[in-house]
């Protein structure tokens, strides 16, 4: 395993060579690279490496950045490298002595007892270590309430955010874009999140505290808004909001489990109906064709992509391309055809209402699920001139094409259905619960739902997040319900 120690410095021309004479002479002899980058500092930093790698047994490499990187920044430049390398771990060392080199021996081999991809050195893991080992009383209370915020918005469990002692490995690396993290100290908070997006596991193990006379360069307040920041963001991007970059590896679509959801609601409305075959068009991972077939009916899915486990959810799974129509090879004759979430990511949804009537039985009808670009939330964006395609919701980024109530029963109505029922459903709060440690179970969120419901029953094209439709083949005889 070749293993790389990334020391980050800078002006730290009274410090480095200590740290440097700190690493275990036992444990010397397993690493491949000792990289220092210094951050184009103003003292002798630089001349301070190359004159101890000059006299030293270490693989010592000594780089100077043209210009400061910054924190975050240096921390890119040696990433790289060790990728560009060929390096297998990469272990984070500060240049001022924050951070105890004798423990690296412990940090690289927790990596592989723990089978993890990263480690983390904590400082709060043991209680009273950090005050004891001098850690300001200012920092301990606000490392704390900034990882107890950190973890509840990510749904993680650190014990600390905040420790820059850290060891990757850098094929975990590869997987995430860390290149377009910040440049600044809110780097390491960027990363995490990162690291748990991509499903990368984190351990943890207790570091000694050091706090000498070093000279912070954080600005604690900017720091702390910094952080919050990219962890709210973060959750507002596993919720659905946002440009969703924080959220790159979040592709399929959850099942919406709330009373007042769309999926909850074709459920209902096909509850105590005889067994019947269906058509899930876009039916994703599955996991709404899994309700239906509990509820005694065959469901047959298509979908572009085959996702894992969608053959044990649906009776038959066929791979197509929606936007060019439904395949032949689904069969015919279907008691319902679902379009749940589907119509919006077509360029021609007229394409699929048509195939879907030619694939009705006599007595079939149609269920389709569209999101109401009537609702307040697109309305307010478009009316301050912020339109923007996010993640999630209602301004997806895969949507092209938008619906009102009206817009939808015309278009059915122009590909031969009439419309025989016909709902609103609120705002899917389980997506307060994506990317956290679960969502609040408290008075304010009740209430908000209550909030919500009534006002969607009230003014649907308002508040309305999403339009469902039941449809049958218009025959003339048929009228429409209002």
């Amino acid at each position: 395993m070749r293993i790389g120690i990334h020391v980050v410095a800078y002006n730290a021309a009274s410090t480095l060579a200590q740290v440097l004479d700190r690493i275990p002479r036992e444990f010397a002899s397993k690493i491949s690279d000792i990289l220092v980058f210094d951050d184009h500092s103003d003292d002798s930093t630089y001349l301070v490496g190359l004159g101890y790698a000059q006299t030293s047994d270490l693989p010592l490499r000594v780089f100077r950045n043209e210009t400061n990187l910054g924190y975050g920044g240096n921390q890119k430049a040696g990433y790289r490298w060790a990728i560009d390398n060929g390096l297998d771990v990469i272990v984070l060392l500060h240049g001022d002595g924050q951070y105890a080199p004798e423990m690296l021996p412990d940090m690289v081999a927790a990596l592989e007892s723990h089978n993890a991809d990263a480690v983390f050195g904590s400082r709060m893991m043991l209680d009273g270590a950090a005050r004891r080992g001098g850690m300001p009383l200012y920092k301990f209370v606000g490392n704390k309430i900034l990882t107890k915020i950190q973890n509840a918005a990510a749904g993680a469990s650190l014990s600390e955010w905040h420790s820059g002692y850290r060891v990757y490995r850098v094929s975990a690396l590869r997987e995430i874009p860390f290149e377009s993290n910040s440049d600044g100290f809110d780097f390491d908070t960027q990363i995490i999140l990162e690291l748990l997006e991509a499903n990368k596991s984190i351990a943890e193990i207790p570091i000694p505290t050091y706090y000498g006379d070093e000279i912070s360069r954080v600005n604690g307040l900017g720091y702390a808004r910094d952080v919050v920041r990219h962890v709210l963001k973060y959750r507002a991007h596993k919720m659905g909001f946002g440009s969703g970059e924080r959220a790159f590896n979040s592709q399929e679509y959850e099942l919406k489990q709330s009373d007042n959801s769309s999926h909850r609601t074709v459920a209902a409305w096909l509850e105590g109906r005889a067994p019947m075959r269906i058509l899930d068009l876009g039916c994703s991972s599955g996991h709404l064709s899994e309700q239906l077939r509990k509820l005694g009916h065959t469901v047959v899915g298509v979908d572009v992509v085959e996702l894992d486990g969608v053959h044990d959810r649906v009776d038959q799974f066929v791979a197509a391309d929606l936007a060019l129509g439904i395949p032949d090879t689904v069969g015919r004759d279907f008691d319902l055809v679902l379009a749940a979430d589907v119509l919006e990511h077509v360029p021609e949804p007229e394409l699929l209402l048509r195939g879907a009537a030619e694939l009705l039985g006599p007595r079939g009808t149609m269920i389709a699920c569209v999101p109401n670009i009537s609702h307040w939330y697109p309305r307010s964006r478009v009316a301050a001139g912020r339109f923007a395609y996010e993640r999630r919701g209602i301004l997806d980024r895969g949507h092209l094409r938008f619906f009102t109530r009206k817009t939808f029963r015309s278009m059915a109505q122009d590909c031969g259905f009439v419309v025989t029922r016909a709902a609103a459903v609120g705002v899917p709060f389980e997506v307060l619960e994506r990317g956290g440690s679960g969502a609040p179970r408290n008075v304010l969120l009740r209430g908000a739902q209550r909030v919500d419901k009534l006002a969607t029953a009230t003014w649907p094209t308002m508040f309305g997040y999403q339009l469902l439709f039941e449809l049958t083949k218009h025959t003339g005889s048929v009228v429409p319900r209002p």
